[in-house]
């Protein structure tokens, strides 16, 4: 199936032509935007309205092409403040409309230029609801955006291209993006319009995050309750873990698929747990906290991404507008009798939490720290600090 591209009045004779092929040897035509090269990877589609910077700069989209299904991306323009991590790892970018000259007191930069600083190879004027709707009903397929000024394309070269990349299904993405280095949080708290970014002056508790793709609005949740945050590579020893002295761990969201991951997350997470730790995990977090205790994962045929997820908790009986970006899931019958489920999808029923009966571990598939989001679900950071809390307080005495 080959689309045309849309006609715009000036867009046209402004930037490259670009093609979005797919393994199937569908064929999407389109405009170039961003950086001029080809980008490989699995085409997803995200349903927010609102955060395409916060969304393309999360390291879990690593491997990933995204397809925004908001037709107006780039109005806002880009910022300093809304990165979530300091490297983008996004493929490439789908829009359906072009980028409209910035409109935003925030504004930096044009989202283009950021696209081209960043490497990012995007593409826009085709039909997203098209791609969005084969997607829902096929699965997501590997796919490859190539954006050149001269306008030739071999496009056999592209199909197989697509054909012969790997796949997100058993690939470790958490040891690429993860840091090689321990380091210290800044201490930077959540935004506020009033005053920007404030440091956390007060280290009253103590979190190790191991990086399989952490977010920077976690890290400065924590520093929104008073804590110091060693962030750790995804690799490092429990000994090493233990080693810190921490009052909490937390395992962070990241890309690639969690079976992979755990070749060397499983050991450490279920050590960690011998421990009596308090563990909180997100997203990738989540499904390796679920492998370590003995439980499958597999991929699903479309994924969760979007800022309008309803999620409903199953202790309280409330619902949750949530953040998600995950391709994988829990198997539910492969949990064991020790493991509660606390949070399920209204969309699918597939599982959104977990916790522990015996001990204060416990994780949710979606992002509560929101960017982009709604912030049903921060009371999470809060019910995680008070664990914390309670074990710092067993230390001292």
């Amino acid at each position: 199936m080959t689309l045309k591209r849309k006609k715009y009045s000036s867009i046209n004779s402004q930037f490259p032509p670009a093609i979005l092929v797919l393994e199937n040897k569908t064929v999407y035509k389109g405009i170039g935007l961003g950086y001029q090269g080809e980008a490989t990877g699995e085409v997803c589609f995200n349903t927010s309205l609102t955060g395409y910077q916060e969304i393309i700069s999360d390291p879990s989209y690593a491997g990933q092409i995204i397809n925004f299904t908001f037709p107006h991306i780039g109005n806002v323009g880009a910022n300093k403040e809304d990165l979530e991590s300091e490297k983008i790892w996004t493929r490439g970018v789908i829009f359906n409309s072009e980028i409209t000259s910035p409109s935003n007191y925030r504004s930096l930069i044009d989202l283009n230029k950021w696209l081209k600083k960043n490497k990012i190879v995007g593409i826009t004027g085709l039909d997203t609801r098209s791609l969005t709707n084969y997607i829902r009903d096929k699965g997501a397929p590997k796919g490859t955006i190539s954006n050149k000024k001269s306008g030739k394309f071999n496009i056999n070269k592209l199909i197989k291209t697509s054909i012969k990349w790997p796949g997100l299904n058993g690939m470790d993405l958490a040891e690429i993006v993860s840091t090689p280095k321990t380091y210290t949080w800044q201490g930077l708290k959540t935004w506020t319009k009033e005053s920007g970014f404030v440091k956390n002056k007060k280290k009253k508790l103590k979190i190790v995050a191991i990086d399989f793709g952490i977010k920077k609005n976690i890290l400065r949740y924590f520093s929104d309750y008073d804590c110091e945050v060693k962030v750790v590579s995804c690799k490092l020893s429990s000994k090493e873990i233990l080693k810190l002295k921490p009052h909490g761990i937390f395992l962070s969201n990241g890309p690639g698929d969690p079976a992979a991951t755990g070749r060397y997350a499983i050991k450490t997470v279920q050590e960690l747990i011998k421990s009596n730790l308090p563990i909180f995990g997100i997203c990738l977090g989540h499904q390796i906290l679920a492998l370590s205790l003995n439980a499958k994962t597999k991929k699903m045929k479309i994924g969760h991404r979007g800022a309008n997820h309803p999620v409903k908790n199953l202790i309280t009986d409330k619902v949750e507008i949530t953040s998600q970006n995950h391709g994988f899931e829990i198997v539910k019958e492969s949990l064991n009798k020790n493991i509660i489920v606390t949070h399920k999808s209204l969309f699918d029923n597939c599982i959104e939490g977990i916790k522990l009966k015996n001990k204060p571990v416990f994780s949710v598939q979606y992002h509560p720290e929101s960017n982009p989001g709604p912030q049903d679900s921060h009371y999470l950071f809060s019910e995680f600090i008070k664990e914390v809390k309670k074990y710092a307080k067993k230390k001292r005495h």
